[in-house]
């Protein structure tokens, strides 16, 4: 049964989330604040956390930036869930390890779709082939099994979502992946359910590849291509 954690103050939000999960057949807990809610996420080992922005003791974000850090939890996928809507908020959480961003007033049915994509995702390879244990391509390497990137030597760190991202690209050099093909392929959701969420991880991968970032091709029109030789 897919375990969920709800970190949200408003109890109607939240008692409407647990209503539609559990029709689902999903397991729910409840926390009203985010110390709670951290304390949660590591005696209830949740499958998939909806965490709010706003909080009453500590934000959303700092919840996060504390689940991500924390060996037990890092690896758990979160949804934010807030009322505000500038580009900078879903910046900043994806940047910090937010897997999702959806903003208040939501649809539960949109929700759930997303949730059940993320839970796919995670339980599912991006990718049919494995690859090498280190991927050396020009001034990147690239190891799968310890989730570790470096440019020039130098270890960067990425989020899981950009780990996942880079990921498909290096399985399929040289190829063209449109959005569409990248939200199928690396979140798992269906084409209607998107905004720009790939454009962003794409900026936030680049800059943090720096040299290496150049490797990413934007193509006009269509999508996104990692060179076939560095």
């Amino acid at each position: 049964m897919t375990k969920v954690l709800i970190i949200e103050d408003d109890s109607d939000i939240s008692e409407l989330i647990e209503y539609n999960f559990k029709q689902e057949k999903w397991e729910c807990r409840l926390a009203d604040n985010g110390s709670d809610g951290v304390a949660l996420a590591n005696s209830y080992h949740p499958d998939l956390i909806v965490l709010d922005l706003m909080l009453p003791d500590i934000s959303g974000l700092d919840v996060c930036r504390k689940l991500k850090a924390d060996v037990h939890t890092q690896k758990t996928p979160i949804i934010m869930l807030t009322a505000k809507s500038e580009e900078v908020d879903r910046i900043v959480g994806f940047e910090i390890g937010a897997d999702d961003y959806v903003t208040k007033p939501f649809s539960p049915r949109e929700l759930i779709l997303r949730v059940k994509a993320i839970i796919k995702r995670v339980s599912t390879k991006v990718s049919e082939k494995p690859l090498p244990h280190v991927v050396q391509f020009g001034v990147l390497k690239f190891i799968p099994e310890k989730y570790e990137v470096y440019v020039h030597e130098e270890l960067i760190q990425l989020t899981s979502l950009e780990f996942k991202i880079l990921n498909y690209f290096l399985n399929n050099l040289g190829r063209v992946a449109s959005r569409d093909i990248l939200l199928d392929k690396v979140w798992g959701y269906d084409a209607e359910l998107t905004t720009r969420t790939v454009d962003t991880h794409i900026k936030r991968l680049r800059e943090k590849l720096g040299a290496a970032g150049e490797y990413i091709d934007t193509i006009r029109g269509v999508g996104y291509r990692f060179k076939e030789k560095p």
